[in-house]
């Protein structure tokens, strides 16, 4: 018989506001939360526990807070450091167990299964995580477990309530811990899907969980009046806490579909193609490096983008195969180029993006009689290492420097936030 696995998710409490407080002593015992403090219409990213015991919630405007609580210090974010941190506490996840999958920068699963005999069994390699993580970097640990990763999730959010940050489900205790929770509690069940499952008198987590499947199919079928089978499998299974999905320690290759990198412009500076050129060039530019660096090159290129009319907003996206794989700037840009003035009306731009699909790998270069393009693939890439050692802004073109240019932006940003 086959040995239950040990699925750990392990989250990160007030993640981005716990690593401002480390860095911060001085306010341990005061409220903090992350955002623009200059910016009173911005979103408060995190707050620390005792900034939400004073009601102060995330995704609400700053302003908003310090109404709340008047004695809160924003914090503006930086996400370097908070990157930099979750990669420390990845390592120390991965001296326990090399079964680790981030989940996000503040969540991840670890595979423990093979742990037990080096660590104990699963409670005590709880503990010892969140005091390894603590140790290195003041942020507090709560921790789900479970024989999937669909109840080591749910699980975290009962840890999320315990006294100690810890909490278990197994098939042994799933009708006691989880069934017995309401119906808005099960993971992926949103406000849409609440309301559902309440007109279809499904209240509680173990009301779905107790139905025959092709009953629960036949019911949602009837709420939803459309084809939701698939829907009510995904519900029912979590219920269960059916999940055969494995901890996965690196994104497969196979699974790369795209290589694409969009940005979102003040129309009213990008009303010219000059201007708008720029823009298409840079994130040419992005995505080749990430193609680079993945070790893909691409055949098919797409672009896309808003165009702010006076009456509305349009938009349009097109693509062209090349005739050779390419990861090469010039050849993207080029491309991306042509299908922009092709389709473009003259509005003025809000959005732009650029992708690279139809992609393979990069070991065999496509060589032209009118061209060295492996010379220039290794010019690209010295420049790639430059900016990897350096920063993003270390080497530029000329035209980044342009008012139009938004890569010395982005070079100062990560997610759109500030380093």
């Amino acid at each position: 018989m086959a040995r239950e696995r040990i699925v750990m998710l392990s989250d990160s409490r007030s993640y981005y506001a716990s690593v401002e407080k480390d860095a911060h002593p001085e306010l341990r015992h005061r409220p903090v939360a992350v955002g623009d403090p200059g910016r009173m219409s911005g979103i408060i990213l995190a707050a620390c526990p005792i900034a939400k015991a004073h009601g102060v919630a995330a995704t609400e405007r700053v302003g908003e807070a310090l109404a709340k609580c008047p004695d809160l210090v924003v914090i503006r974010p930086r996400m370097q450091r908070y990157i930099t941190i979750s990669l420390l506490i990845t390592e120390i996840y991965e001296r326990i167990t090399d079964q680790v999958e981030p989940f996000s920068i503040d969540e991840q699963f670890l595979d423990v299964s093979g742990s037990l005999s080096s660590f104990g069994p699963p409670d005590e390699i709880a503990r010892l995580i969140q005091s390894r993580v603590k140790l290195s970097t003041g942020v507090e640990s709560r921790i789900g477990i479970g024989p999937t990763k669909i109840l080591a999730k749910m699980a975290n959010n009962l840890a999320k309530r315990s006294e100690n940050g810890v909490f278990r489900l197994g098939y042994d205790n799933l009708e006691k811990e989880l069934w017995q929770r309401p119906i808005d509690e099960m993971f992926m069940v949103g406000s849409r899907m609440t309301r559902h499952f309440m007109r279809m008198g499904l209240a509680m987590i173990g009301d779905i969980a107790r139905l025959e499947l092709s009953d629960f199919k036949r019911r949602l079928r009837r709420e939803m009046r459309k084809q939701s089978d698939i829907m009510a499998e995904y519900y029912w299974q979590t219920a269960r806490g059916i999940d055969p999905s494995p901890v996965e320690p690196a994104i497969r290759a196979d699974a790369l579909k795209s290589v694409s990198h969009g940005k979102a412009l003040r129309s009213r500076l990008y009303r010219k193609l000059e201007d708008i050129d720029v823009v298409l060039l840079e994130l040419a530019l992005e995505v080749c490096s990430r193609a680079r660096r993945l070790g893909v090159q691409g055949r098919v290129v797409a672009v896309g983008a808003v165009e702010d009319g006076e009456e509305r907003a349009t938009s349009f996206g097109r693509q062209t195969t090349l005739p050779q794989a390419t990861a090469l700037t010039h050849e993207v840009a080029a491309a991306a180029r042509r299908l922009f003035v092709a389709h473009w009306k003259g509005e003025p731009v809000s959005r732009l993006y650029v992708s690279l699909t139809g992609l393979g790998d990069d070991s065999a270069i496509q060589l032209d009689l009118f061209e060295d393009r492996a010379a220039t693939y290794e010019l690209e890439r010295a420049t790639d290492r430059l900016k990897n050692r350096y920063g993003s802004d270390a080497v530029m073109r000329a035209s980044s420097l342009l008012e139009s240019g938004v890569a010395r932006e982005r070079a100062e940003q990560i997610g759109g936030h500030y380093r």
